[in-house]
């Protein structure tokens, strides 16, 4: 393949964080630096203040170097690969678009599945695909990748190894099933002090955010005090959530739907025991020998009102469901694992070079 364009965002949420980790990994092999030959943004500024200085002191020239590029090398016929949401992704710079996004429902719309198949589509889960093909669109898959640039092992506090921590990730949404594995989670284990629960769910784009997420955390707490469950703020960089996803002994990922589970798959991959759903995004990543694996046990509808609306032109469909009872006992086995381990997940260990992203920009570039 000749050169190519890349049209990303660059910021602190799950796409921004995935563009800048493939805009790092490119750069950093002469190869495939050589074939980037310029760069487009989605969104009006590159924005870096979840990296560390460091970083951004060295990545910010280079972007500004590979923005100049992108217009001084410009040609429409270039290859151009875009990071974003199916929702604003008929528009392109190119007439040669690849575009890699991630998708958690299973009911595509006609406006989804016809931005699918306009361009050479590539979705980061095996069960999006597949859920396209059934609806006639054919798509790739190229599996997401551990960041070993932000993420690495750290050890555990001594004041926090005289307890089993689990941690709940990821923004708060109907679609991540939070209410009900916290409620659960403090049905069973609340009060007990061999037991902690850490919930950084703090949802940044609720309406009225700040207020909005407290209101949250009464409720989930029935309005009252559980010493042993605690809520986490807004966390902007990412040495502090490397920093939280090693305190950590066992992460619960039960999402409904998810394009691979981020959160959860670095906590993994940083050795962290797991009670996982059997579904979705998840199944590339999550096998039985490295987390506790809970069986969906059907569907509901995901619309919350806010995220996904009924009958909009995009994110329409349902979400897995599991059962209460099932994964509790699947908690109560993550934590035997802990216990009978020194803490550590050997298994999920190997996630960090099996899924490397080295592995996810050859498979992008080989999909272009």
């Amino acid at each position: 393949m000749n050169k190519f364009l890349a049209h990303l965002p660059i910021n602190g949420v799950s796409f921004g964080q995935t563009s800048v980790l493939i805009l790092r990994t490119i750069l950093d092999n002469p190869e495939h630096a050589e074939k980037l030959a310029g760069l487009f943004l989605v969104g009006n500024d590159a924005e870096l203040n979840s990296q560390d200085q460091a970083t951004a002191k060295t990545l910010i020239p280079k972007i500004k170097e590979l923005l100049e590029a992108g217009v001084k090398n410009y040609d429409r016929k270039s290859p151009m690969f875009k990071l974003w949401h199916l929702n604003g992704s008929l528009e392109s710079y190119s007439s040669n678009p690849t575009l890699m996004s991630f998708y958690e429902l299973d009911e595509p719309t006609e406006v989804e599945l016809t931005i699918a198949k306009s361009q050479n589509t590539i979705f980061t889960s095996q069960y999006t695909c597949d859920v396209f093909a059934a609806n006639g669109v054919s798509t790739k898959y190229v599996p997401l990748a551990f960041d070993s640039y932000n993420f690495v092992v750290k050890p555990k506090r001594r004041v926090l190894q005289d307890r089993i921590t689990f941690n709940v990730l990821g923004k708060y949404e109907k679609r991540k099933s939070h209410e009900k594995v916290i409620k659960a989670w403090i049905k069973r284990f609340g009060g007990n002090r061999e037991y902690f629960l850490q919930c950084a769910v703090y949802n940044p784009f609720f309406p009225n955010a700040q207020e909005t997420n407290q209101r949250i955390t009464q409720e989930l707490t029935g309005g009252r005090h559980v010493f042993n469950v605690n809520f986490f703020g807004h966390m902007l960089q990412n040495a502090l959530y490397n920093d939280f996803l090693n305190s950590g002994d066992i992460v619960i990922g039960m999402s409904g739907g998810e394009g691979w589970g981020l959160p959860e798959f670095h906590s993994v991959a940083l050795g962290k025991h797991a009670v996982v759903m059997n579904a979705h995004g998840y199944k590339g990543w999550a096998t039985k020998d490295n987390c506790v694996l809970v069986e969906p046990n059907g569907k509901t509808e995901a619309y919350d009102g806010l995220f996904f609306q009924k009958g909009a032109p995009f994110n329409q469909g349902n979400i897995f469901t599991f059962n209460e009872d099932e994964f509790i006992h699947a908690c109560e086995v993550a934590v035997e694992k802990v216990k009978s381990s020194n803490r550590v997940n050997e298994a999920g260990l190997s996630l960090q070079t099996e899924f490397s992203k080295e592995r996810m920009v050859k498979g992008i570039i080989e999909a272009l």
